[in-house]
């Protein structure tokens, strides 16, 4: 079996406050949007943001809570990583954790979008990002 994931779904209250986070923050474009859901083409999968009563509807399944997980954006330099978070947070984002080098090396911080979704950015020198930006896992 193939080793992808071709969709990440994020539930969310407001699209417009979402396409803010994610259009002015990121600088992201959708490729679809209708009043419920918004796709973004990433390098490799979509990542949407839909309305999450209409997001519970379709999985038949009320959403409650944040799991324990982090979605993440890495740059290709150690210099990008404040810069992009302080963007973010201008944008609706909440910092969760200002940047700092964790003991395994690298550069991170965390910030939240409008509904919560942890998002950390983060460079790693191990990890080769390739003109395209996918990340290739390193050591």
């Amino acid at each position: 079996m193939q080793h992808q994931i071709s969709v990440i779904t994020l539930g969310v209250a407001d699209l417009a406050v979402s396409a803010r986070f994610y259009g002015q923050g990121f600088g992201w474009t959708p490729v679809f949007e209708n009043p419920e859901i918004a796709f973004y083409q990433m390098n490799g999968l979509v990542l949407g943001t839909f309305l999450k009563p209409a997001l519970e509807e379709d999985m038949a399944r009320r959403a409650t809570g944040h799991a324990a997980c982090a979605l993440a954006h890495n740059v290709g330099d150690r210099t990008e990583v404040e810069p992009l978070i302080a963007r973010l947070a201008r944008h609706g984002g909440t910092v969760l954790r200002p940047a700092d080098a964790p003991p395994h090396g690298g550069y991170r911080g965390y910030v939240a979008d409008p509904d919560g979704h942890a998002w950390e950015i983060a460079w790693n020198p191990a990890w080769e990002i390739d003109a395209d930006g996918h990340v290739r896992f390193g050591v």
